[in-house]
C-alpha cells in the first residue's frame, strides 16, 4: 500500500514529535537508547542481511551450477555464451536502479522488497527447468530487473537509520551475512548436486530449484519482519513506538540534519548528478565490484581448471577465503567507526588486493595461488561496506542519499558487466586479461581515495574558517 507524503490537517507526524520533544525532559536514558538501537540492529540489519544473503547466493550460484553440469548440458562453453549469461543479468540491474530507489521510498520497504524477493524465488525455481541457454538468458534478465531494487534499496534504508559513525559496522554485518552466503553456497551447491538424477533432473538443476525454495521462505519473512523508514516505522509490526521513532529521527538530525522526510521532486532527486564526488564514490564501487563479481562467477572455475581441484573440492574451497574476508571486514569497520576514518580503510583493503591478485594469477605453486585468493577475496569484499560507509558519511539529504545509493550500486552493476567481459572463456583458466584489469581497478581506487581525501581536507579546513558551507549545513564536515 503506497504511503502518502502529505499528512492530514491536524494530524501530528513523527517530525512534529521529534521537533517538539524536549531533549532535557523526555529524552531516553542512555541505557534505553542502547536498547532501542539494539532492537533496530536485530530487526533491520538481520532481516536486510538475510535477504541480501539469499540475493547474493541466487545471483552467483551460476558458477557453482556451471561446474556441476550446466555448461555442458546447455552448451555454454561455445564461444562467449557463459560470459553473455553472466552479463545479461547486469544490464537491467543497472538500468532499473534509479526508479527502483524512488519506488521503495514511496511504497515502503516491507511491501516492495518482500514482493520482489518472492518473485525472484519463482524465477530461481524456473531456472532449474530451462531447456536451452536462450531461456537461461531470459530468466537472468528478469532476475536482474528484480534485484535492481534490493541492494540499493537496502543501502538507502540502512543509511537513513544510523548516524555517520555507527553506519560502517552495520553495513559490514549486512554484507558479512552476504559473505556467509558466498562462503556456504559452494558447500550447499555440492550437497544439492548429489541429487543428480532424482526425478530425472541434473544436479545443477536442483541447485536452482531448492535455493529458489529457500528464497521464497526468506521473502515471507521479509513481509513479516522488515521495517520501514524511521519517520513511519512505528507502523511496522511489533517494532518501535512513535516516540521511539521520533528519538531516532532526532538522533539523525543531531548528526547530519536530514532525518525528516523530504517531499519528492525529480529536480531534487537529479540535482546531485552535478556533484562530482557522487560519481567518484560510484567509480570506487565500480572498481570493487569488477573484482568481487569476477571472483564470485569465476573462482570455482579457476580452482578446478587452473589449480586442478575436483568439482567438490573447488566448490568447498571457496568457503575459507570468504570466512577470512568476514574477519577483515568487521575489523576494518570497527576501526573506521571508532576512529572516524574511511579513506585509509579503503586504501588498506585495496593494497591487500594489489598483493593478492599477482599471487593468485601468476604464482607457480597452487599453495601460493590459493593464499593469494585469501588476500584478494578479503580485500575486495571488505571494501564493499567501507565504500558504502564512505559515501553515506559524505552526503546529506534524503533524496541526495537515494540518488547516491542508486548511482553507487548502479556502477557496481556496470562492474559486473565489465567482469564478465574481461574474464573471457578463451582466457580460462588463467584469465590473465581479467587479472590485469582487477589490478588496475585497485590501483584506481587508491588514486581516487587520495584525491578525495585531499579535497575533503581542504573543504573541512575552509569550513572551520567560515569560508565554506559544506552540503548546505554549516556544522557538517566531510569524513576523510
Amino acid at each position: 500500500m503506497p504511503y502518502d507524503d502529505e499528512k492530514p490537517h491536524g494530524v501530528e507526524g513523527i517530525e512534529d514529535i521529534a521537533e517538539r520533544t524536549s531533549t532535557e525532559d523526555e529524552e531516553f536514558t542512555p541505557e534505553q537508547q542502547k536498547k532501542i538501537i539494539r532492537r533496530i540492529d536485530l530487526r533491520l540489519v538481520t532481516m536486510t542481511g538475510l535477504a541480501y544473503c539469499i540475493s547474493l547466493m541466487d545471483r552467483t550460484n551460476l558458477s557453482m551450477a556451471a561446474i556441476a553440469g550446466l555448461k555442458k548440458e546447455l552448451g555454454l562453453s561455445v564461444g562467449n555464451r557463459y560470459s553473455i549469461v553472466v552479463m545479461m543479468f547486469f544490464v537491467p540491474y543497472v538500468i532499473f536502479q534509479p526508479p527502483m530507489t524512488i519506488i521503495i521510498r514511496k511504497v515502503g520497504p516491507t511491501l516492495f522488497l518482500g514482493t520482489i524477493v518472492i518473485t525472484w524465488a519463482v524465477i530461481m525455481i524456473g531456472t532449474g527447468f530451462v531447456k536451452n541457454w536462450g531461456q537461461l538468458v531470459g530468466l537472468r534478465v528478469l532476475l536482474g530487473i528484480l534485484e535492481a531494487g534490493y541492494f540499493p534499496g537496502c543501502v538507502y534504508l540502512l543509511s537513513c537509520w544510523y548516524t555517520r559513525y555507527d553506519v560502517q559496522k552495520r553495513f559490514s554485518v549486512f554484507y558479512l551475512i552476504g559473505c556467509v552466503a558466498s562462503a556456504l553456497s559452494g558447500i550447499l551447491a555440492f550437497g544439492l548436486m548429489q541429487l543428480n538424477g532424482t526425478h530425472g533432473l541434473g544436479g545443477w538443476r536442483w541447485i536452482f530449484i531448492l535455493e529458489g525454495v529457500i528464497t521464497g521462505f526468506i521473502g515471507i519473512l521479509c513481509f513479516l519482519f522488515l521495517v520501514d523508514f524511521p519517520d513511519r516505522a512505528h507502523k511496522s509490526w511489533h517494532f518501535l513506538s512513535e516516540r521511539e521513532c521520533a528519538f531516532v529521527v532526532r538522533r539523525i538530525n543531531n548528526d547530519r540534519k536530514d532525518g525528516n522526510l523530504e517531499a519528492f521532486s525529480l529536480k531534487k532527486f537529479l540535482r546531485p548528478a552535478l556533484d562530482l564526488k557522487i560519481w567518484a564514490f560510484a567509480m570506487i564501487f565500480f572498481c570493487l565490484t569488477t573484482v568481487t563479481y569476477a571472483i564470485a562467477y569465476f573462482l570455482p572455475i579457476i580452482l578446478m581448471e587452473g589449480m586442478g581441484f575436483g568439482v567438490g573440492a573447488a566448490q568447498c574451497l571457496v568457503a575459507p577465503p570468504y570466512a577470512f574476508a568476514g574477519i577483515v571486514m568487521f575489523c576494518g569497520a570497527w576501526i573506521g567507526d571508532k576512529y572516524r576514518v574511511r579513506g585509509v580503510i579503503l586504501v588498506g583493503n585495496a593494497l591487500l588486493c594489489i598483493i593478492g591478485l599477482p599471487m593468485m594469477g601468476f604464482a607457480k605453486g597452487d599453495a601460493t595461488r590459493y593464499a593469494g585468493v585469501f588476500l584478494t577475496v578479503a580485500g575486495a569484499n571488505a571494501n564493499i561496506p567501507s565504500c558504502m560507509a564512505y559515501q553515506a558519511n559524505n552526503v546529506r539529504g534524503q533524496w541526495t542519499r537515494a540518488f547516491s545509493s542508486a548511482t553507487l550500486v548502479g556502477f557496481g552493476g556496470i562492474g559486473g558487466i565489465v567482469s564478465s567481459l574481461v574474464f573471457r572463456e578463451q582466457d580460462a583458466p588463467g584469465y590473465r586479461p581479467g587479472m590485469y584489469a582487477a589490478l588496475a581497478c585497485n590501483i584506481l581506487i587508491v588514486l581516487i581515495v587520495c584525491v578525495l581525501s585531499v579535497w575533503f581536507w581542504y573543504c573541512n579546513r575552509q569550513a572551520e574558517k567560515g569560508e565554506r558551507v559544506i552540503e548546505d549545513e554549516p556544522s557538517f564536515r566531510y569524513t576523510i
